[in-house]
């Protein structure tokens, strides 16, 4: 007696489809974006933290992201006042783009440009004390450092961001 061709025709699929499974290799393998990696002298590694919100300038071809120690990032999420907390540290990470190799139309991060911080203490008296700093370069170096009881417009422009709605 002969097999009926839906057992052959079932056997071929079975068999085209465990070779097919065995024999599979990426044929793109999974790199490390290293150009956009923060290399140098910080006080700390934002990317480390949480994404406060994230921002793309067009015009000089730029993306930003601001990140939040969790004192920061919890104000940033509950309280839509710019008054953070004693202790609040922001950190804004901007890299200039370039286009995404993978993926046509998208653009990923490529040298980091600046990377810029903001400190909220308090003075022994009891008012705030803002405290920027930014740094620039390969590797990072700080170039600027400015300490005070009232914001500066780049401190205050950072601490005005609100907090992107996440799911």
């Amino acid at each position: 007696m002969r097999p009926p061709i839906t057992l052959y025709l079932f056997a071929t699929v079975l068999s085209l489809s465990i070779i097919g499974c065995a024999s599979h290799e990426p044929r793109i393998s999974a790199t490390v974006n290293r150009n956009a990696s923060l290399v140098g002298d910080l006080p700390a590694n934002p990317l480390q933290w949480k994404v406060v919100t994230s921002a793309i300038n067009t015009e000089d071809s730029t993306m930003s992201t601001l990140y939040g120690n969790d004192v920061a990032v919890g104000y940033a999420r509950s309280i839509s006042q710019h008054n953070y907390p004693s202790g609040s540290i922001l950190s804004l990470v901007t890299w200039t783009q370039r286009d995404d190799d993978r993926w046509f139309g998208a653009a990923i991060p490529d040298q980091v440009k600046s990377v810029e911080f903001v400190s909220v203490g308090v003075t022994p008296d009891g008012r705030p004390l803002y405290s920027y700093q930014e740094y620039e370069g390969n590797p990072l170096k700080r170039v600027t450092s400015q300490e005070g009881g009232t914001p500066t417009d780049r401190t205050a422009y950072l601490l005005s961001q609100r907090a992107a709605v996440m799911p």
